[in-house]
């Protein structure tokens, strides 16, 4: 059977159709090495823009505002939660720290790729929220190899290990509610991993849009 050559839309997708942004989840528990996989992404693709948080805690004597972080006094940041400003919030210690709308929709519709960078429980508001978000659990190979990689950071003390340690055994389940799992076992392999889901996800067709 023969098949009659396309002339409409699908006929001109290599030159005139660019893919929409979109935003990236990236978990996993403290010690994963999610930041540093997320620089491996950021470095690779310049797509990708990182989402700056808001909180209301105090900036640093080196931070700037809308660079670091928006900073927010507490009563507008109850604020704006209360008028659905945001796409997930939680309180840390005391500080509230949150993902605006506005700096998400901005990025995205510009077509970027927008990384967050966020834990389990403000990875399900954004499910929630947005049914379209790429999401991406990291996970190391193993409790005693994040146990390891902890103690070699030289920067936390016993209890905080066993701190950390208590919250992955309840963060690491939840892997189960994400699109993707990335073991990060060789750094390498994980980063060139990372890349691709990115890569393969802006290929999607659902997110093709026609160039002007």
């Amino acid at each position: 059977m023969s098949v009659a050559p396309s002339t409409g839309p699908a006929a001109r997708i290599p030159g005139g159709w660019e893919p929409g942004g979109f935003v990236l989840v990236i978990s996993g528990p403290s010690g994963a090495g999610k930041g540093t996989l997320v620089e491996r992404l950021m470095r690779a693709r310049p797509d990708c823009r990182f989402s700056v948080s808001a909180t209301t805690r105090p900036p640093r004597a080196t931070e700037q505002d809308g660079r670091e972080y928006h900073f927010l006094d507490r009563a507008e940041f109850l604020r704006r939660r209360e008028e659905g400003g945001f796409l997930e919030s939680a309180e840390v210690h005391g500080n509230l720290y949150g993902t605006l709308n506005r700096e998400v929709d901005e990025k995205t519709r510009a077509g970027h790729v927008v990384v967050l960078d966020i834990d389990v429980q403000g990875a399900a508001q954004v499910r929630g929220k947005r049914p379209d978000a790429v999401t991406v659990f990291v996970t190391p190979p193993s409790l005693d190899v994040l146990r390891r990689r902890l103690q070699d950071r030289g920067t936390e003390t016993p209890e905080t290990i066993d701190l950390r340690m208590r919250n992955a055994t309840i963060e690491i389940p939840q892997y189960v509610h994400y699109q993707y799992l990335v073991v990060n076992d060789q750094l390498d392999e994980a980063a060139r991993r990372l890349i691709g889901i990115h890569d393969a996800e802006r290929l999607r067709v659902s997110r093709l849009e026609p160039r002007p």
